[in-house]
């Protein structure tokens, strides 16, 4: 090769045991990498099946410069195709959710129709192309390979992927046991968060987090954080040393709170509160802070058992959950499997690789997905769907996202994503300092975070990758 050495992996890219280098979020030419050997290849949810409830629904799913529309061809069928018409590229949808009128299809800049199914069913003077024998076929919109998976529509571009059954079968008993594909669309918000997409998600794959992020949850350990004061409880008290993480193959991984959580019912006695009403002021701080994973009729529920006995043998937790069953059966309201695997989930979060979150709760579960805005490092989308069960009679509304202008109005966001989002901007400022080579990362509680940074590199390393100027500086 003209005597001209083959670039190595530059260091500033390097995933360590212990820690992540900071170019990984910060270099344009990983952000590059990333698209053409992860987004290009992996697979990812493009939408919610209530983005297209009716025939003829379509949504728009964007990832770096590639555009598809997702389209409910019939009550039963779902189809993907790539957002051009194959006359001279236009974009057949400028974006977001619509509807295709009369079930056609239409390019905006000469007419050329097609069904839902993707089948020509018009060109302008069609004589005067291909010398006059032009094919439906030679101009039948061009599908993308898809998945339809418990209410999400999962796209991959490489139509020689790994099966999507491989890719998520190390969750799929967990996702189809808390009844995620029974939940629609409560609402949704699409947030532009100037960080690296990486940085946005991982700031949710941990409880460590929570004592200085969000100090209303865990008061008694953020005065040791904040003020130095013991308190009533050392640091063996605080809940994250409660939580268990596990990483799966492809990436994925989870946590769960374990036994002593507010979330699974456990709540400390104190001499002058009720139990009853300490469980359901805990509660309504989630309401409160995010109306999502637990909504106010789930706290009411709780207020319900004040001055109920609690039988023997059992607990306020477990006597919430038979309320929040019998509820939910007299409105034929779908629930989670009733069983101690999938009931310990509750407020602890599923990951799905590469950039996808579910957070299961009692019937419902807020999910964050998290993608690059274009090619920038510096930036990403991050949205958050609330979603929840609906009872029988009920029909979901249609999932219709809203942009967030400020992520720091209290009006379009609420407290507890709120405190999440200031961190993350600073996160990224940091990341790009000379005196910021890498981060460390906790053996346990961010165990996640390095999983999903090896899966990865398997992505990435195939072939040989370019040092930009920018990764050789930070190196």
């Amino acid at each position: 090769m003209n005597g001209i050495a083959q670039s190595p992996w530059p260091e500033s890219w390097s995933v360590l045991d212990h820690g992540i280098r900071s170019g990984r979020y910060t270099d344009p030419a990983f952000a590059r990498l990333e698209h053409n050997k992860l987004w290009s290849r992996t697979w990812q949810a493009a939408a919610r099946l209530d983005e297209i409830p009716g025939v003829g629904d379509f949504t728009t799913y964007d990832i770096g410069d590639q555009s598809v529309i997702v389209v409910r061809a019939d009550a039963e069928t779902v189809k993907v195709y790539h957002n051009v018409c194959p006359h001279r590229g236009t974009a057949l949808s400028a974006g977001g959710c619509g509807h295709f009128k009369d079930g056609r299809i239409i390019c905006p800049f000469h007419g050329w129709r097609w069904d839902l199914g993707g089948r020509n069913q018009y060109v302008l003077e069609r004589e005067q192309f291909r010398g006059g024998q032009l094919r439906d076929s030679d101009v039948a919109l061009r599908e993308v390979r898809h998945e339809v998976f418990a209410g999400f529509v999962f796209i991959n571009f490489d139509r020689d992927a790994i099966p999507f059954a491989d890719f998520i079968a190390p969750v799929r008993q967990l996702i189809e046991d808390l009844a995620i594909g029974e939940m629609h669309h409560y609402w949704w918000k699409a947030l532009p968060v100037p960080a690296n997409w990486k940085v946005a998600q991982e700031a949710f794959f941990e409880g460590y987090h929570v004592p200085a992020t969000h100090p209303q949850l865990e008061p008694s350990a953020a005065e040791i954080i904040y003020d130095g004061i013991p308190g009533p409880d050392s640091e063996a008290g605080f809940q994250h040393r409660n939580v268990v993480y596990e990483v799966f193959e492809h990436g994925h991984g989870r946590f769960y709170g374990g036994k002593k959580t507010p979330m699974a019912g456990h709540v400390k006695r104190q001499d002058d509160i009720d139990p009853v009403d300490a469980m359901a002021a805990r509660l309504n701080l989630l309401v409160e802070g995010m109306d999502a994973m637990v909504l106010k009729e789930d706290v009411d529920l709780v207020r319900s058992l004040k001055g109920r006995p609690i039988p023997e043998g059992s607990n306020l937790g477990a006597e919430y959950v038979k309320a929040l069953y019998g509820t939910a059966m007299a409105e034929r309201r779908p629930m989670p499997k009733p069983v101690p695997e999938i009931l310990g989930m509750w407020g602890g979060e599923i990951y799905i690789f590469p950039n996808l979150m579910i957070l299961p709760q009692a019937g419902n579960a807020m999910i964050y997905r998290v993608r690059p805005d274009g090619f920038d490092p510096d930036r990403c989308i991050f949205e958050i769907f609330s979603t929840r069960t609906y009872p029988a009679a009920a029909k979901p509304p249609r999932a219709v996202v809203q942009t967030v202008t400020d992520i720091r109005d209290p009006e379009q966001v609420l407290l507890i994503p709120r405190q999440d989002l200031n961190n993350i901007p600073r996160m990224q400022k940091g990341l790009h300092s000379r005196g910021c080579k890498q981060i460390w990362l906790a053996a346990q509680e961010e165990k996640l975070i390095l999983n999903m940074h090896q899966e990865l590199d398997r992505y990435l390393r195939e072939g040989a990758a370019p040092v930009s100027a920018a990764a050789t500086v930070a190196a």
